[in-house]
Parts: C-alpha cells; structure tokens; sequence
C-alpha cells in the first residue's frame, strides 16, 4: 500500500525561474501562495490557477499545479468557466491592478456578484510594470512620474476592496507583500471560504514606483474581527486608509453554482468529445 505524504511549499514551486524585477514583491506573494497551497493540502492535480496579462500574471508559471495563462482582463472569466465545469477543482485567479480592474473591471464586478467559488488574488502596485510605468485604476491622481502623466492623472483611483464589496464579493481581504506569512493565512482563508473570495495584495513595483518601499511603515494590522455584514463592512470602510490589512470582511452568501454544472463529472464531458 502506498502512502500519501504531504506536499511541502517546494513541491508547488515549478523549475520556471521567475524574471521578476529584483525586489518586487511578486516574490513574496509567489513564496506565499505556494505555503498556501501546501497548507490547504490539495493534491496538485485538483488546482487550477489562472491568471491574464501582466507581470504578476506570470505566476502560474512558477507554480507545479494546473495553469492557463489567459488574455489580458479576461481570466476571471476563464477561472468561472473552469469552475462550473469542474466544481471538483480548487480555483485559484491571480493578476495585477491593471489586468483586473481596467480591461477586466467589467468582469470583475460580475464574478463578484456571481459569487462562484474561487479566489482572486490582485497584486497591486498601483502602476502598470509590464509596459514601463503607465498610472493604472488605482494610482494615485498626484502621481507624476510617468513620462505618459508628468502632472499626474487628475483621476480619482479604483478602491479595490470597496469595489468588491459594494459588487457582492463574499470575502475580502488586503494584505502586504512584506508580510508573506500573512499573505499566505490569507490565501488559505479565502479558499476555504465559500464564494467568491478577493484578496487585495500590495506589492510594491521597486523599479517605477520605488516610493512604495515605504508601504512598509504604512500598513498596520485591522485589530478587529472581520465585518460579516456588508453594512458593517461599508461603514469601516468608508474611513479605511487602504492600508489596512487583513480579513475585512467575510460574508455568508451562497456559492453560485448551478444544479446541472454540479452533476457534471470529468467522463460526461469526455463523452462529449467522442466523435
């Protein structure tokens, strides 16, 4: 009889070597999701992890799971299909601030309010890396280092956390890329969590923003238990600083999912394809 061990954190690593710039926080959120992912104990075969067009949208590559790298915006969409079809995978979506909240706002306000049983992980660094350094949804309007914006963008920035919330996401969460340990308890509670999860990570981008090396003395632990109604959770909220971390709130709508996608099993769709 052959025993099962369990899977450490290296074993969800892959032999891809990550070309993230030296010191993004993308390393951190990586070295956490694979912790994540051995603490959730899931056999590698039954994750599947997608993500769209950026920098931190590499990750999947670095990851020894199931992966679909999408088109830009478009993975939570991918991610609820994979889902619907397979309810017997645990869905994981990863992306950046500009691949999930400008192309793919559209779509992130629905899965939000679908509440299909999966995790999105956004990597912010508030600018867009893989293109050198254009503001995105959420930069600051002051912002004035860009060649593209040199008096800044005059636009009020996404909220990504009050988005989520006010579109229906049933658990939200923000963590700091320098706090890996946390990011990881994170991940593992927003997978478990039934629904739709969103966990927003600041990770500070070194290169074309290097002033967020200070995000480190700004983020400072919530201290409270998490809002479980959306009324409590707009009303702490609405004073949040965005620095916040934590899980800010975790609610108890159902998980989306439809009873003929919950029948479906791997060798029923297999059956489809027999010509």
């Amino acid at each position: 009889m052959t025993v099962q061990t369990a899977l450490s954190a290296q074993d969800f690593k892959s032999d891809v070597k990550p070309i993230w710039c030296p010191g993004c926080g993308d390393y951190a959120v990586l070295s956490a999701m694979t912790k994540a992912l051995a603490e959730l104990d899931v056999p590698r075969e039954q994750i599947a992890f997608i993500s769209g067009i950026g920098c931190s949208s590499r990750i999947p590559a670095y990851t020894n799971v199931y992966g679909f790298h999408g088109v830009h915006g478009r993975a939570l969409a991918i991610a609820a299909g994979v889902k619907l079809a397979r309810p017997d995978l645990t869905v994981i979506v990863a992306g950046g601030d500009g691949d999930g909240l400008s192309i793919g706002g559209n779509h992130f306000l629905h899965a939000c309010r679908r509440n299909v049983d999966m995790t999105y992980v956004i990597m912010d660094n508030e600018v867009y890396g893989m293109t050198k350094g254009q503001a995105s949804p959420t930069t600051s309007p002051d912002w004035c280092n860009s060649k593209l914006t040199p008096e800044g963008t005059g636009i009020s920035p996404v909220e990504p956390v009050r988005l989520a919330l006010a579109a229906g996401a049933n658990f939200i969460a923000r963590g700091f890329a320098g706090n890996p340990a946390e990011v990881s308890r994170l991940i593992v509670e927003g997978v478990r969590h039934p629904g739709f999860s969103f966990i927003q990570i600041l990770s500070p981008c070194i290169t074309y923003r290097p002033e967020e090396r200070e995000w480190r003395n700004a983020v400072h632990a919530s201290g409270e238990q998490p809002a479980q109604s959306m009324t409590e959770a707009m009303h702490r909220l609405a004073s949040d600083d965005g620095f916040t971390t934590g899980v800010l709130f975790a609610g108890n709508r159902p998980a989306f999912m439809p009873a003929r996608a919950a029948k479906a099993t791997l060798a029923d769709i297999e059956r489809k394809f027999v010509s």
